[in-house]
């Protein structure tokens, strides 16, 4: 549905561009959560909304959609690897939650393509 999209591709490889905002200094201040639990977290919110913005959505292409964000968060964890377990501080926050909704976006166009 959309990891074999170019607009998936490109959202990883800028994920990958940006992985010096995982980098930080000790002195930071870092929240209670981990980069795992936040994307969990995000692409989780971003799910149920798509969900629930395309009611019309059939059972399959649910299930389609839930087996392209295990795929995804994997893809993520790859590229994020050394960063996964660690505690997140607000820049990466706001990162993490922009990406996700730009994830959210190329399944949003995917849905429209496949419903009309």
């Amino acid at each position: 549905m959309v990891t074999d999209k170019t607009a998936y591709v490109e959202l990883m490889n800028y994920l990958t561009s940006s992985k010096d905002i995982f980098v930080q200094s000790e002195s930071e201040t870092l929240s209670d959560i981990t980069l795992e639990v936040l994307v969990e977290n995000e692409i989780s919110t971003q799910i149920i909304n798509l969900c629930s913005q395309h009611e019309d959505l059939e059972t399959n292409h649910r299930s389609i959609i839930v087996r392209e964000v295990d795929g995804i968060v994997y893809d993520m964890q790859q590229v994020l690897a050394e960063y996964w377990d660690k505690p997140v501080n607000q820049t990466q926050i706001e990162f993490i939650t922009e990406f996700t909704s730009l994830i959210k976006n190329v399944f949003d166009s995917a849905i429209a393509d496949l419903l009309d």
